[in-house]
């Protein structure tokens, strides 16, 4: 009997391998892809130079820094569960739960701040927007990230055509060819033959009439779009967010199995 009591001492079961495995392969595999993510954004700024001494002042709000923290914190958080999972060492694994814990908290405060302050976030999104649109020229990111906008909503400003007159190369009073204008992307049918595209169907088109200008361009604000997507997309956007925060109360309820295992086994050791 005292040979078997002993047997079972040293030995986990069967449900403590698969738990310790499961989250350790659930880590890496986070690692890795938190590792991707710093990579791409890392690659974002050194292709644009943002580490430049002319430019390093300005790399505080370029989008690029979202990839790069993104990416850091979700490789070091997984590597910590990783390891504290293969190792079996429970001051990592203590970590590991009670930073997810914490960022769990943090999620559901700004859930219910979202909730309530929907007026406020449209005035944040209408203000990001615009510096967006200011910045289109100039930015890579900022005009990728527009255009994105624009073609998937089928919008045209924040809240109507007329607001790229904030970005100094669309602004009627600028000299060039782009004056009064606005962005391809803005436009019904920005390819020629359906086939070519016309990156100057655009140019003008703030000098249109809304009448005139619906046949070309999209007269509808990018902000009205986002709302009505949301409201639409409700059901999709709620079912992403509870399988997000479902992952992560799973994975501290793993962690904590694990411990009370680890511990377990230590004190019968």
């Amino acid at each position: 009997s005292s040979r078997k009591d002993r047997f079972l001492y040293d030995h986990y079961s069967w449900m403590d391998y698969f738990l310790k495995y499961f989250l350790f392969l659930c880590n890496l595999a986070f690692t890795v892809f938190g590792l991707m993510v710093l990579g791409l954004g890392m690659w974002g700024l050194i292709s644009k130079e943002s580490f430049a001494q002319e430019r390093i002042g300005s790399i505080g709000t370029d989008p690029m820094l979202v990839l790069v923290s993104l990416g850091f914190l979700l490789a070091v958080l997984c590597l910590t569960g990783c390891v504290g999972a293969i190792r079996e060492n429970s001051c990592l694994l203590r970590l590991f739960s009670g930073i997810l814990l914490i960022l769990i908290t943090v999620q559901v405060l700004i859930a219910i701040m979202a909730y309530s302050m929907q007026d406020q976030i449209e005035v944040y999104l209408r203000s990001g927007m615009l510096a967006a649109m200011a910045g289109y020229q100039d930015d890579l990111d900022l005009r990728f990230i527009t255009d994105e906008i624009q073609t998937n909503l089928q919008c045209c400003g924040a809240d109507t055509y007329r607001d790229w007159e904030t970005n100094i190369y669309y602004n009627c009073s600028s000299p060039g060819v782009l004056a009064c204008g606005v962005p391809a992307t803005c436009c019904v049918d920005p390819l020629d033959n359906g086939t070519v595209w016309n990156s100057q169907c655009g140019l003008g088109a703030q000098r249109l009439d809304e009448f005139t200008a619906q046949s070309t361009i999209f007269l509808g604000g990018c902000i009205g779009g986002i709302s009505r997507w949301i409201e639409q997309n409700q059901g999709l956007v709620g079912a992403v967010a509870v399988v997000v925060l479902g992952v992560q109360i799973l994975a501290v309820f793993i962690t904590t199995r694990l411990l009370e295992s680890i511990n377990w086994h230590k004190m019968h050791a």
